[in-house]
């Protein structure tokens, strides 16, 4: 995987300087990405009671231990209002999970946390909430805009979190703090991607992402801006790695977007990205990028071996279509032996017939003289 010493390529790690690149194995592993929809999923699992006013109905099983008191959990979650199945937040669309310590949670999200922290880290669960613990009887008029009393419905994803008695939170923690915890969870994604546990891997690198958000990033200059990119762009571009085997190649192009987005000719996320344009059938750019990679790269196998695949589709397509267009058309008519003309024929036939003719003429002739004579 991507750090400053080594990456993992076709299963083993390899260094190779600035220009390495990570070759997919053959081995995909599928994986399930969140429920999508206006309303909340429909889920048949076992529902737990955690509380007189919170329930819990796992959708996907997590892994570990439960967060404890203090723990900062970072996490996505859709959120409706039960009696109207109205969809009033959602921190996907924001792409930035939200960050909570709990017992030091917002009034309104009392409940949210109940369920939280029972749940294990990469676990997705449905909760039902009652308003006394969500927005209460007044509840929000600002954004989100929950009626009052309203019951809630939260779908939830439990990213992962960290252990820390104190409770703190990234927005008390030094620039140096922030990156290195973050530095801490892409080493511990690096970990977990070498066992081929993908989506756990994912996990460790969207929060290590987290503590290097937009907002923090905006504020950082120099070195410090440049010791933050260099662990978050290659959280970036391992995400994608792992997406690429999970066969979720939109969202492997979205990752390997934003590392170019920072550093437009960075080599592994055109090779990336190109490998994702590749599978989905968008030749023509993945070559792009690929060609791109390979002005920055140009001893690189892996992307040689890229750009000959794709010459090689390109010369079987041709080949295809040459023989669909034939197969439509049919083969061009092949031209008739011209007979030979009759005219000479029946000239020498007419001649010979006039020569018969005359000399019936002239034998005429002759014998009308002869009997004339006698």
């Amino acid at each position: 995987m991507e750090n400053s010493e080594s990456v993992q390529l076709s299963g083993e790690i390899v260094t190779d300087g600035d220009s390495e690149i990570v070759t997919e194995s053959a081995a995909f592993v599928r994986g399930e990405a969140p429920q999508d929809g206006d309303g909340p999923p429909k889920v048949d699992s076992e529902v737990e009671v955690l509380h007189e006013k919170v329930t819990k109905q796992i959708i996907k099983a997590g892994h570990g231990e439960k967060p404890s008191k203090y723990s900062t959990c970072f996490l996505h979650y859709k959120a409706w209002t039960e009696s109207t199945q109205h969809k009033f937040d959602d921190t996907r669309q924001e792409q930035r999970p939200l960050e909570m310590v709990l017992g030091k949670e917002k009034k309104q999200m009392t409940g949210l946390a109940i369920g939280v922290s029972n749940m294990k880290a990469g676990e997705r669960a449905l909760l039902h909430v009652g308003w006394e613990l969500g927005y209460g009887e007044e509840g929000s008029f600002s954004f989100p805009n929950v009626p009052p009393k309203a019951d809630v419905v939260y779908e939830v994803e439990l990213i992962g979190y960290d252990e820390t008695k104190e409770g703190k939170a990234r927005s008390d923690m030094t620039v140096e703090e922030r990156i290195g915890a973050a530095d801490r969870r892409k080493m511990d994604g690096n970990n977990l991607y070498k066992e081929e546990k993908l989506e756990e891997a994912m996990q460790q690198y969207e929060m290590a992402i987290a503590y290097l958000g937009d907002d923090f990033m905006f504020q950082l200059f120099g070195k410090f801006r440049d010791m933050a990119l260099a662990v978050k762009n290659p959280c970036h571009l391992n995400t994608a790695a792992c997406l690429i085997k999970l066969m979720r190649y939109d969202e492997a192009i979205a990752q390997c977007s934003m590392v170019l987005a920072e550093d437009e000719n960075n080599v592994k996320a055109l090779y990336r990205r190109g490998k994702a344009k590749a599978e989905l059938g968008q030749t023509d750019a993945a070559r792009e990028d690929f060609q791109k990679a390979r002005k920055y790269a140009p001893e690189d196998k892996a992307i040689a071996k890229e750009l000959r695949q794709l010459a090689e589709q390109d010369k079987a397509l041709y080949k295809k279509q040459k023989e669909i267009y034939k197969g439509i058309f049919g083969p061009p008519p092949t031209p008739k032996p011209k007979e030979p003309s009759s005219l000479p024929i029946r000239f020498w036939q007419w001649l010979i017939f006039i020569w018969h003719s005359f000399m019936a003429l002239i034998l005429q002739l002759f014998r009308r003289e002869r009997l004339k004579t006698n």
